[in-house]
């Protein structure tokens, strides 16, 4: 991504920071505060905290999430190792 954040970018990454400290469903919360699907969501968060206007407007949360991603990624992997053993 090029460029600044949208709007959209920063109610995206405004909603996933102040999530856990929020009651009820996350997905109501994204269908009612932004208006999409939560998968549309989840999509353009994971392209967000790749980009650098993410990082730089947020790092706390982004290098949070970079890690979460990480070790969701690491955790799969090692399912499968135990699945091809």
């Amino acid at each position: 991504m090029l460029g600044d954040l949208t709007d959209r970018d920063r109610a995206i990454l405004a909603l996933e920071a102040r999530w856990p400290r929020h009651g009820g469903s996350k997905e109501e919360a994204i269908r009612s505060t932004l208006g999409m699907s939560p998968a549309r969501y989840y999509q353009l968060l994971g392209r967000l905290i790749d980009t650098e206007q993410a990082l730089e407007h947020d790092p706390l949360l982004i290098r949070r999430l970079r890690r979460l991603r990480e070790s969701r990624a690491d955790q799969r992997a090692s399912r499968m190792r135990g699945f091809a053993g």
